[in-house]
């Protein structure tokens, strides 16, 4: 066995365990209809900034008019402290206005990536409109 080939198992091992890293961030595309906006117009039941995505609980009615919760995927704290928001931003009461991408499987189920929202009726953009990079 030359040397190359004795040094081959390792190189895999290490390979693969990057593979698994690369696997576990993943994208958003798959989940979400990319190609479709809905806009949630509600009150904030609940706001969890947390990683590695921050969630949004909305109430609100759904197109048929039925009362619902939605509940929403939005970016990391990290990535929302890069556009100006904080852990207090949206409170449990806030109305808010948000578009989505819905979820391929549940209509009242999505995420919000936007860097505007209406707030208690006042218009809030991030600081920094950079794009997302995944």
């Amino acid at each position: 066995m030359n040397r190359w080939q004795s040094m081959l198992p390792g190189a895999v091992a290490v390979a693969l365990s990057f593979a698994g890293s690369a696997w576990a961030h993943h994208g958003t595309a798959g989940s979400y209809d990319q190609g479709k906006l809905v806009t949630v117009n509600g009150i904030v039941k609940e706001f969890r900034w947390r990683n590695p995505h921050s969630a949004l609980f909305i109430e609100a009615k759904d197109a048929g008019g039925k009362t619902v919760i939605y509940a929403l995927e939005m970016g990391s704290p990290a990535t929302l402290v890069k556009y100006g928001y904080t852990r207090t931003f949206l409170k449990a009461g806030d109305e808010l206005v948000i578009d989505m991408h819905p979820s391929f499987t549940n209509p009242t189920s999505g995420e919000a990536l936007s860097r505007k929202l209406v707030i208690n009726g006042k218009l809030v953009e991030a600081a920094k409109a950079e794009p997302e990079k995944y």
